[in-house]
């Protein structure tokens, strides 16, 4: 052997023997570059990665993941990519423990404590959640899902939005339900983490099958839409998933009674339960084109629909709530519904006369109807008051949409929002605290579907306006009353398109 092969061979070791600590390292943790405790956790956490198994075990104290600050063990990677996902197997290593324990995959913007975030969440109990922090040092929101204790999850960031699939008994992912919008500045941080609830023990989970994915999801090229009926409590700001469907649903209402939901889909209005499950259909005669204007009468024993089957063109109609005939009410149409008044006695609605779109009322039964708005311009969306003294609408008669109130008769109307969104759909809650509104950008015409759009609630007497939530939806959210009856929760659908 020369002197080169020699120097060659002593090179070659030295360099082994320099990276070896770096392929232990990089084997310890797997596809992950590096671990350690967020926040103050008394007791250090772990991660371990078995090469043989391709497991990750992570053992994590702290007292929570919540409010504007967390504490838990974090297993990551840094990125910087608009669209990435992360899945898991997710299984407790043991029964018992804390129910509120979390085990999560985790899009980070930071280190810090209080950073901005976004989770998929699997609690001690069962509790499956996509819990976020929009901002640094804001409140945790969450959207609970209606699936308990999946065998596997996934989260998702498509550019602005985040999603969350999960699957039951080892079946395939499927959406959650739900999303929301939250922007993260490259580079940001994707990884695993386990919080104990009780910054006094650790707990500790197992993540198998884990995969980062980097590409967006095709599906035959083409786009596939997925609409979720969702609940929000007013106060927290916690959304609940309800209802998920690759169908187009649209305009929730919430019943009289509290015990369901009414929506329309491709023509036909279904009714839902409150926990879920299954929709059933309701029989509307030969109204069979019914559209995302539709209510319910205050005693709860009537449905108004607005329908172009007859004509073509929308007729607001009446039957009984558990289905049957309807009653012509409108003769002119375009007639689009909207509100029902507190005594029962009058309908308010939306109409096209002319070339305008103004509001008109109703009798109930039928009747001549009377025009409220004569501005040029479209009005829109009217809904009255719980004390009937007034008709919130939506006018975009000083050039941007804005919502407006007026007296029963159209008399005395008054401009209620004025700001650089377009507004629309304002309903009172039935408390008559609040009014809920749907937004929009300043640049988008009309009420499209498929935008990003903000839920916002202000007091009826006027006040500071607060964002309820952010999502993808529009035409189809929140056409209609969705109030529940004892005004803490709103019903509202969101919208997916799967590119």
């Amino acid at each position: 052997m020369n002197h080169v092969s020699k120097k060659f061979i002593h090179l070659f070791i030295l360099v082994i023997f320099c990276i070896q600590p770096l392929l232990s390292q990089n084997n310890k943790l797997g596809i992950f570059e590096a671990e350690g405790d967020i926040g103050i956790v008394r007791i250090p956490g772990s991660a371990k990665y078995d090469q043989d198994k391709e497991t990750y075990t992570i053992t994590g104290g702290g007292t929570n993941m919540w409010s504007t600050s967390d504490e838990f063990h974090f297993l990551w990677k840094k990125v910087s990519m608009e669209n990435v996902s992360i899945s898991a197997d997710i299984v407790w290593s043991d029964t018992g423990g804390n129910p509120h324990r979390k085990a999560c995959l985790i899009i980070r913007q930071s280190l810090d404590t209080n950073s901005g975030y976004v989770d998929a969440a699997v609690h001690g109990n069962g509790l499956t959640s996509m819990q976020y922090r929009e901002i640094k040092g804001a409140q945790t929101r969450e959207i609970q899902s209606g699936i308990n204790a999946p065998s596997k999850v996934m989260i998702e960031k498509e550019s602005d939005y985040v999603f969350m699939s999960v699957a039951e008994n080892n079946k395939s992912l499927h959406p959650a339900g739900g999303s929301f919008r939250i922007k993260f500045e490259e580079p940001f941080y994707i990884g695993l983490g386990v919080c104990a609830h009780d910054n006094s023990v650790s707990e500790t989970a197992v993540f198998s099958n884990v995969k980062i994915n980097t590409n967006k999801s095709k599906i035959n090229g083409s786009s596939e839409l997925e609409s979720t009926l969702e609940t929000i409590n007013i106060e927290s700001k916690d959304r609940r998933v309800v209802y998920t469907t690759s169908k187009h649903i649209e305009a929730p209402n919430w019943s009289r009674d509290g015990k369901y939901f009414l929506f329309n889909s491709d023509g036909h209005i279904f009714k839902l339960p409150i926990s879920g499950g299954k929709a059933e259909e309701i029989n509307t005669g030969s109204a069979v084109k019914c559209n995302n204007d539709h209510g319910i009468s205050p005693d709860g024993t009537q449905l108004a629909i607005s329908d172009q089957s007859e004509t073509a063109s929308s007729i607001i109609y009446t039957l009984p709530i558990e289905g049957g005939t309807p009653k012509r009410i409108t003769e002119n149409s375009p007639s689009y519904w909207h509100g029902w008044s507190p005594d029962g006695k009058t309908l308010a609605y939306c109409a096209e006369r002319n070339g305008e779109f103004d509001i008109y009322t109703i009798p109930a039964g039928g009747g001549k109807e009377t025009r409220l708005t004569t501005a040029p311009g479209l009005d829109d969306g009217p809904d009255y008051s719980p004390d009937g003294n007034f008709i919130y609408f939506n006018s975009e008669r000083t050039g941007t949409m804005q919502i407006w109130r007026m007296k029963p008769d159209g008399s005395e109307q008054e401009q209620i929002t004025s700001d650089e969104y377009n507004n629309w759909f304002a309903h009172p809650s039935p408390d008559a605290e609040w009014i809920v509104f749907l937004s929009y950008e300043k640049d988008i015409n009309g009420h499209p579907p498929n935008k990003d759009v903000m839920l916002r609630m202000m007091p009826a007497e006027g006040g500071e306006i607060q964002v309820l939530a952010k999502l993808f939806g529009g035409q189809g959210t929140i056409n209609v009353p969705s109030w529940a009856p004892d005004s803490k929760y709103l019903a509202f659908v969101s919208y997916r398109l799967i590119l």
